[in-house]
């Protein structure tokens, strides 16, 4: 490619700053600072480095660029826009308004382009790295000769705000550990917080703790191009470790009065502030929203451009595809999502009656997937032993796979002690496109994923969070480890579908929907403890567990009482239903695996089955139990948890918290005045 004249770069560069000038006023509201000062690297960046195709954001050859520092979003508009993505001017000119393809922060789905949601600071680091894992994945599972997919770079533009979040500190740490060569950040150092200056809260010295995490650093100029194009092909040049490009900007560059101060990061400029700055970098006052059109003329050349480079990609993939159609099939099986037309059949076979922790059924059902559903990838966090997550024969990502093995051709991942970290990957890796990733840990620490999970539901990706030792049952670990809000606080989550089976068959459809059905991320709740088999003796198809609730028990006549149960309370329901026969009360027991594929039936469907009318509506559940109010009622009764646990055996507990069946009897012979 052709150099650009300094004249033309500078107009350029004075575009984007001025694009977020204009729309930060427009809205009165928004963060100019970060988008002028990166406005040289950024577009360098763009310009001569990233591989797209405009006309098609998903193709999956592309590089991958990450704005983790989500509050410079309009930096990234601007380039949509300016290199013929489908974002029209006027979109810029509506930021943060109702209904505009420009939030506030990028949005997911919401624009073209926009590779990930970002804002909450450390998310969009966490999810490079997860999109290059599956890149090297993808690249060491199918590509051969140096040809195939996954040989594409993960770029991402990082604040202070993002190195000081800890999440970036886990995903940084298994980054390094695992030699992500194709993952490159450009760290925006310009010492600037919405507080003020960092260093009233951060001291440390950043490059030296990535050296530490096995990282490659560069520190650069971000006003020096030479500077700067050494560092990135250094950085692409490096094939064991991830690079980390140290830029020291000038936030609010432009701004005569307010560039280099707190005041340009969080806020507009104001009137006075925006004509200044306008006036300082030699920009017309009118008319707001301005792209010269020798700067319109040479980015709409090099869009184009970027797409001939594809179509030579193109060209070279459908080689690949030639040499080595069976891998070819595979990979376009993977990125479609296809799964054996018998799935479920396969999934449940011979498993009504079995008797173990879901935590197991849910690891037997792992095994029987493995070999149809060769894209699904996860680990867990130092547990999966516990969690029952490993693939077995799957071979293991990084210095565990077997000597001689690439160390990225497995599907099991060791995440380590890193919670938040692992989620926020797994987000990454479901993103990418290739493979479905699940991760496991104790339910009690799903507060520390709960932020990826929130965005895993916003963005609508297909993660799955596997959860188990799921209440006070954990036994003598204690209440430090025994959950007691955490359901309630997952089901709460808009957007995200919730599993806490009660048996194999129940662990086996819930895979099965979130492999076949699921649009979203699945959580699946399971017990640590063995849980009792159970007879079903009103009718059941396997496939009423995707309703979300069925009948277990129907008595002879019009019942007096429904138990409504979930998990391993579903068995305790159906015990404490034949001590209330005894006593002639006549129990409906109902299990609920999900709350809200229950509550997505017609009312209808539900009002049949857990009547508002009628029978009162006992709900069953070894947690708070909050969110089993809506079905049980204003009538009914939620029998739960109100404190914390303790730490004994678990016949103790039961007997303690009162979840035995002569306990829980008794307790509905109380609500219905017998």
């Amino acid at each position: 490619m052709s150099e650009l004249s300094p004249a033309l770069r500078e107009r350029i560069e004075n575009t984007l700053r001025c694009l977020a000038v204009d729309a930060v006023e427009a809205a009165t509201c928004g963060h100019p600072g970060a988008p002028m000062g990166l406005a040289r690297p950024v577009f360098e960046l763009w310009d001569r480095w990233l591989r797209f195709d405009p006309t098609d954001p998903a193709w999956p050859l592309r590089d991958r660029f990450v704005l983790s520092a989500g509050h410079a979003s309009l930096l990234l508009y601007s380039l949509l826009h300016l290199f013929g993505f489908d974002l029209p001017m006027r979109e810029i000119e509506r930021f943060r308004q109702l209904g505009s393809k420009t939030p506030g922060h990028p949005e997911y789905g919401h624009t073209p382009g926009v590779e990930v949601t970002t804002g909450p600071l450390g998310q969009g680091f966490a999810n490079g790295v997860g999109m290059a894992l599956a890149a090297r994945m993808a690249r060491a599972r199918f590509a051969r000769d140096g040809a195939g997919p996954g040989h594409h770079h993960v770029y991402a533009v990082v604040s202070d705000g993002d190195v000081m979040e800890g999440i970036s500190h886990e995903a940084a740490s298994l980054a390094g550990h695992l030699g992500l060569g194709n993952l490159i950040y450009l760290y925006d150092d310009n010492q600037v917080t919405i507080d003020g200056p960092t260093r009233l809260s951060f001291s440390e010295d950043v490059p030296k703790r990535f050296e530490a995490y096995r990282w490659h650093v560069e520190r650069v100029d971000g006003e020096d191009l030479d500077g700067l194009r050494r560092a990135l092909d250094a950085a692409r040049a490096q094939t064991e470790r991830p690079s980390l490009l140290v830029l020291r900007t000038l936030i609010g560059r432009g701004s005569p009065n307010k560039a280099g101060t707190s005041k340009v990061h969080g806020e507009r400029l104001g009137p006075d502030e925006a004509r200044a700055t306008k006036e300082n970098l030699g920009w017309p006052q009118e008319p707001r929203f301005l792209v010269p059109d020798d700067v319109r003329a040479y980015v709409a050349e090099r869009g184009r451009a970027k797409r001939e480079e594809r179509e030579r990609d193109e060209a070279t993939l459908a080689c690949w595809r030639a040499a080595h159609p069976d891998l070819a099939r595979e990979w376009d099986a993977a990125r479609a999502r296809r799964v054996p037309a018998d799935l479920t059949e396969k999934l449940v076979q011979g498993l009504e009656g079995r008797e173990d922790a879901t935590r197991k059924h849910s690891g037997s059902v792992l095994q029987r997937l493995a070999p149809v559903v060769p894209w699904l990838v996860g680990g867990s966090a130092d547990l999966a032993g516990s969690n029952n997550t490993t693939l077995e024969g799957g071979g293991f990502v990084g210095p565990g796979a077997a000597p001689g093995a690439d160390p990225f051709a497995g599907r099991n991942v060791h995440f380590g002690v890193r919670e938040h970290g692992m989620a926020g990957i797994a987000n990454g890796i479901a993103l990418d496109g290739t493979f479905l990733p699940y991760v496991g840990t104790f339910l009690v620490f799903a507060d520390y994923m709960r932020p990826s999970i929130r965005l895993a539901a916003l963005m609508g990706v297909r993660s799955v969070f596997v959860f188990t030792h799921d209440s006070i049952f954990t036994g003598e670990d204690g209440p430090t480890h025994q959950p007691i809000e955490q359901l309630d606080a997952l089901r709460v989550i808009p957007g995200l579908t919730v599993f806490r089976p009660a048996d194999a068959v129940e662990t086996a459809m819930a895979w099965a929907w979130a492999l076949r059905e699921a649009r979203g991320p699945v959580a699946f709740v399971l017990t640590r403890q063995k849980v009792p088999a159970f007879k079903r003796e009103a009718p059941f198809a396997p496939a009423d567990v995707w309703r979300g609730a069925y009948a277990v028990r129907e008595p002879a006549t019009s019942p007096d009482v429904v138990l409504l149960a979930t998990g391993s309370e579903v068995p305790l329901a159906v015990q404490a239903g034949d001590l209330l026969r005894e006593r002639g009360v006549a129990a409906r027991v109902v299990s609920c695996p999900s709350v809200e594929l229950w509550l997505a039936q017609p009312a209808p469907v539900r009002r049949a089955l857990v009547p508002e009318e009628g029978p009162s509506v006992v709900a069953v559940e070894a947690g708070r139990g909050e969110t089993l109010r809506r079905l049980a009622g204003s009538r009914g009764l939620v029998y739960g948890i109100d404190r914390f646990g303790a730490s004994a055996p678990l016949p103790d507990l039961a007997e303690a918290f009162g979840f035995t069946p002569q306990a829980l009897a008794a307790r509905v012979l109380a609500h219905l005045g017998r």
